[in-house]
């Protein structure tokens, strides 16, 4: 395989090397006291009012002082670096409604919730339930397992601290596009074999389409964008499924190389989560990942974050293989997992 037979170089922003990043620390975002003080009100106000969390909108939380600082969050998710971090919020670790009504509203002046599960959870609650991925129904969040480097079904995931653990739980983001940038300049014959469709384990969440699985290359050019979907736990899951046709050696050869590069620390950014900090990561362009932890003991003091998918207005056009992951790629109405008969609803409590 020759390097002309690829896309070219991705160049810009998104392309990012994360040792850079951790000298410049441009994308730690804090709060002015004016902003967390009008957050915080505004949350306060609306479970004053009785308000439900799932039913929230925009036009219930006006936020005229921290809107610039949302809005900048959303162009750098999209036409940036990718990923930013706000600071300066109280983590309510204690008082999970206000913590939700915070997070969510934030969400509500960035996209669309979408559902993280097929229970419908807009909001999602990222702890330890005690459970093994080896149950094909388990998803690594749901444990105290290494999440490994991958992307989520949505436009933007948003993560919410609540609570850290005794040690280990630390985020990891990579660029995609620098991955993709080093297989096309060392391997360009496993790069290829990347934007031919790969099977990835649903986990049990089966949606309309009826499959255990979904079929999408790893790598999608569309509209002159380069976008990455990729699970590679899921992805190896997979072959224990009917119909999944068996990974080929260069295939395997293809994820263990994305896989040492995204765990390369010349390439990603490892970083802890301060309680209270909101991590915001653009799907499309960005791998994210979290290291295996240790839990305290003490049930009261488990490790804790809150987690949105979002559907973000403006977003770049996906192609129509997508839909079978995202239900739609219809942009603002897109991402999350479907599945018929599913309630939407915002959990206050880890289910």
């Amino acid at each position: 395989m020759e390097i002309d037979d690829l896309p070219p170089k991705i160049t810009g922003p998104s392309a990012w090397y994360g040792p850079d990043l951790a000298v410049t620390k441009d994308w730690l975002v804090t709060l002015n006291d004016g902003q967390v003080g009008e957050v915080e009100a505004r949350a306060r106000a609306y479970l004053d009012a009785g308000g439900d969390i799932a039913a929230m909108t925009k036009a219930d939380f006006p936020l005229p002082e921290s809107l610039p600082v949302i809005d900048a969050a959303v162009r750098e998710c999209l036409h940036g670096r990718g990923f930013v971090v706000l600071r300066g919020l109280a983590p309510h670790a204690d008082d999970i409604p206000m913590a939700a009504a915070v997070f969510y509203g934030l969400g509500t002046h960035m996209g669309r919730a979408r559902s993280q599960n097929g229970k419908g959870h807009l909001l999602g609650h990222v702890c330890d339930l005690g459970l093994s991925t080896k149950d094909g129904s388990v998803r690594i969040y749901q444990t105290t397992e290494r999440q490994n480097y991958h992307t989520d079904s949505c436009d933007v995931v948003g993560l919410m601290c609540l609570r850290g653990a005794k040690s280990g739980g630390r985020s990891g983001l990579v660029s995609s596009m620098t991955i993709y940038n080093e297989m096309r300049a060392r391997r360009p014959d496993l790069a290829k074999l990347l934007f031919e469709p790969m099977a990835t384990d649903r986990r049990g969440e089966i949606t309309a389409d009826g499959r255990a699985f979904f079929e999408i290359p790893v790598f999608n050019l569309h509209a002159g964008q380069l976008s990455a979907i990729y699970a590679p736990h899921y992805v190896r899951s997979a072959q224990r499924l009917d119909g999944v046709p068996p990974l080929t050696e260069a295939q395997n050869e293809a994820i263990d190389m994305i896989d040492a590069l995204a765990d390369d620390p010349a390439l990603h950014l490892e970083f802890a989560l301060e309680p209270g900090d909101l991590l915001f990561v653009h799907n499309h362009s960005i791998l994210h990942d979290r290291t295996a932890y240790e839990e305290w003991g003490d049930l009261a003091r488990r490790r804790h974050l809150l987690r949105l998918w979002l559907a973000i207005p403006g977003a770049r056009p996906l192609p129509d293989i997508y839909a079978q992951r995202y239900g739609s790629t219809t942009i603002g109405d897109r991402g999350g997992i479907v599945v018929p008969g599913a309630k939407l609803n915002a959990p206050l409590e880890p289910v």
